[in-house]
């Protein structure tokens, strides 16, 4: 739209344009008030993106104050572009996870390559230099050329753009579901190193510094991608692909590091990316953080389309740019650097007394704007909060109890389930070697990194069964943070802090409120208990279609120190003749399984149980445990239950070793999916040492050299008796032989 075309301040009031940009009649009042004018059409797209969902958390802010995000390893907590914890020798882990739903679900493989871009720069700009990238993925199942599609596409985008840029995926998830058929979630998380003196800040401050741009040039792709990230997905979504942007991986290395060059010099004053909302949210934000202004001109911005108006310059999300603000005098030092890496400096702006967003254009005043009422003061609102009647009919109904157990025809159709199988064929497709870092590569629980020159490594994890959200938001939003960490300690870690994707339908709904609000009440409750706080992370609300809403998918992503790399733990069995162990007790809970998936086709009933008391001691047993170096393997027992864990650890130990168990009578227990349970085998030599440190353990087998996975009852009858090559043959095949089963 030309500047000529753009509908006058009148014209947006009386025709109701702000509408068309997810404003409601009452927030357009509101601007109203603050400006005491009407807005021009410039001024009223930046508070759209700004007061969008993505950008001001409207609907959310409230119920995230219930999140501890402090303790004695956190450096920086909510507020910035990522979170820090320290781990130790002056270092500091950096991280972020964010979501790209909506642009994925329009155009997979660039929504899911710029949703790692994007998450990079906000590592980055923290000063850390990014060493690793995670994901979480949902999906409807894969039996339509439509969500395969989807998922095939999300996978190359997600490989494209990390393969290139140098940064290795090392770990994540997918889950299939049909609530996500139409809603694909994309979650990208981003980890980064640094010294703790390097950190940095996004802020723009000292009157009479300089703004300056550097990076790619600005174009129209991601026009209004903030507002389309805060709506429903409708058959007009489609229409909204210029609303994705488009990421060159090559130019963000050149970015990064230029970066990271230009943090070591005391020229910088403050750095952040633009992410969502591009040039307003970076400008508007880093001004507002500070108690300043930014006065911009327009004119200076580079541009790669012709005759850009403020109004698509400022909305426009054109990957690989950031904004910073520089010492003035010493801007040259900053276009030096970004001249080695053949990138855009200019100077577009200046730091102001005047605590205002002002933008010129061709000489005239296009926008002015106070930037704390883009930044800090958008409407919050306290939506009314409802209980479903579906969880009333769940919470009374009898717990669900499986029919016809055939344990060894069950077992093989669990590990076929995608959400279970092998995921192989995802992580085939990145590159999770580049920088020689990681210790324990993806298919694990938690990958690990080494940290160089040092004895310790970081454990990192994604997770979150939205399936126990759904029953009971609460509980399952306890389990969602409980298996990350379990997962952290289970590879050797001890967790240090959370960032969370909260992924949920629209808020204005009152049971999808309460869903949002009772997860984050378990959420905390967990991360209170396990001593993780929440150090950043990112809320995605309206996924949903005209067919209903996602389940409510909090998704977590946790980092660990690992303090001697050499306690590094995996879940395959090692060696024959080694005790397989499980702590904590199997009951027959089977609400949100797999198994109860499997077999009615939908979930019911209420989630199992947790008690964050035992949680939380079985953490630290486990862990001093492996620390001992009295654990061979060690694995949480999740999805499928405690058949399924023996099965990964055969699969995934030392070729030739199978294992023999003897279990419960009732052979539908081996797919509970009871809580805080874990498989470890021990050394036999190393059995009285471990039994002292987890006293509470239930022994149950040994691993042996039969390449059989043999179950009996405790009278001797058979339960399962299958070979290691049939187990691989489900587990492994499964999602190949779907991809590749096109219509």
């Amino acid at each position: 739209m030309s500047l000529q075309l753009e509908p006058s301040a009148q014209q947006i009031k009386e025709e109701k344009v702000y509408q068309e940009m997810g404003l409601i009649d009452g927030e357009f009042a509101y601007i109203e008030k603050i400006l005491g004018r009407l807005p021009n059409y410039t001024e009223l797209g930046l508070f759209s993106v700004m007061w969008s969902e993505h950008c001001s958390y409207k609907h959310s802010k409230n119920v995230l104050k219930k999140f501890p995000t402090k303790s004695e390893a956190v450096l920086q907590g909510p507020g910035e572009g990522a979170g820090a914890v320290d781990i130790g020798d002056g270092q500091a882990a950096v991280f972020k996870i964010e979501s790209h739903n909506h642009p994925s679900a329009v155009e997979p493989y660039q929504g899911a390559a710029t949703g790692v871009g994007g998450i990079l720069r906000d590592v980055f700009s923290m000063g850390a230099r990014p060493i690793a990238l995670l994901n979480s993925l949902r999906f409807g199942e894969l039996d339509t050329p439509r969500v395969r599609y989807l998922f095939e596409e999300v996978v190359a985008g997600i490989a494209g753009y990390g393969n290139c840029v140098g940064v290795p995926t090392v770990g994540g998830e997918v889950q299939f579901d049909p609530c996500y058929k139409e809603n694909p979630l994309v979650n990208a998380m981003c980890v980064g190193l640094i010294d703790q003196k390097d950190l940095q800040k996004g802020v723009a401050q000292g009157a009479g510094n300089t703004v300056m741009y550097i990076g790619a040039s600005t174009g129209r792709d991601g026009i209004h991608g903030a507002t389309f990230a805060s709506e429903e997905l409708t058959e007009e979504s489609e229409s909204k692909r210029p609303s994705v942007q488009v990421g060159d991986p090559f130019t963000e290395k050149r970015v990064l590091e230029a970066c990271l060059e230009i943090i070591q010099s005391d020229a910088l004053i403050g750095i952040q990316d633009m992410g969502a909302a591009g040039l307003t949210s970076s400008s508007a934000e880093m001004a507002s953080k500070a108690g300043y202004g930014i006065e911009m001109n327009l004119d200076h911005v580079p541009q790669r389309e012709h005759a850009m108006t403020p109004y698509e310059m400022m909305l426009s999300e054109s990957q690989e740019r950031m904004l910073i603000v520089v010492e003035k005098g010493r801007e040259d030092e900053m276009k030096a650097i970004c001249e080695h890496w053949e990138l855009h400096a200019v100077e577009v702006g200046v730091v102001t007394e005047k605590q205002h967003l002002t933008l010129r254009h061709n000489g005239e005043t296009v926008a002015d704007i106070p930037v704390d009422a883009l930044a800090e003061d958008a409407p919050e609102y306290n939506p009314p909060s409802a209980v479903p009647a579906y969880y009333k009919e769940f919470q009374a109904q009898t717990p669900w109890a499986p029919a016809d157990v055939k344990p060894e025809e069950t077992l093989v159709d669990l590990l076929a389930r995608p959400t279970i199988a092998s995921k192989e064929w995802v992580y085939d497709q990145y590159d999770y070697m580049v920088q020689t870092n990681t210790a324990v590569a993806p298919g694990a629980g938690a990958a690990i990194l080494r940290i160089k020159d040092t004895d310790k490594g970081i454990a990192l994890t994604t997770d979150g069964n939205s399936r126990y959200i759904y029953l009971d938001p609460e509980r399952g939003g306890q389990i969602a943070v409980a298996e990350a960490a379990r997962n952290i300690v289970a590879s050797g870690g001890r967790p240090l802090g959370i960032t969370d994707c909260l992924n949920y339908g629209s808020p204005e709904k009152p049971e999808i409120f309460w869903q949002i609000e009772k997860s984050i009440d378990g959420m905390s409750a967990a991360c209170a208990k396990l001593n993780a706080p929440v150090v950043g992370g990112n809320v995605s609300l309206y996924n949903e279609t005209p067919n209903g809403s996602i389940y409510p998918t909090p998704v977590i992503g946790m980092v660990g120190l690992v303090e001697n790399i050499e306690h590094r733990t995996t879940s395959g069995f090692k060696a024959d003749g080694d005790i397989i162990y499980v702590l904590g007790e199997t009951k027959a809970e089977f609400g949100g399984s797999e198994l109860q998936q499997m077999q009615e086709g939908s979930i019911f009933g209420p989630a199992p149980a947790i008690d964050l008391d035992v949680e939380a001691k079985r953490q630290e047993n486990v862990l001093a445990a492996i620390q001992a170096g009295v654990v061979a393997s060690a694995q949480d027992i999740a999805e499928g239950g405690l058949a399924v864990a023996v099965s990964e650890g055969i699969m995934g130990g030392t070729e030739g070793l199978g294992a023999e168990i003897s279990f419960d009578e009732d052979a539908s227990l081996l797919f509970s999916e009871s809580q805080s349970r874990y498989v470890l085998t021990v050394p036999a030599e190393k059995r009285d040492q471990f039994e002292q440190l987890l006293p509470d353990v239930f022994e149950i087998g040994r691993v042996t050299s039969t390449e059989n996975l043999h179950i009996t009852t405790p009278a001797g009858d058979t339960l399962v008796n299958i070979s290691r090559e049939q187990l691989e043959q489900s587990w492994k095949g499964a999602i190949p032989c779907m991809v590749k089963s096109k219509a």
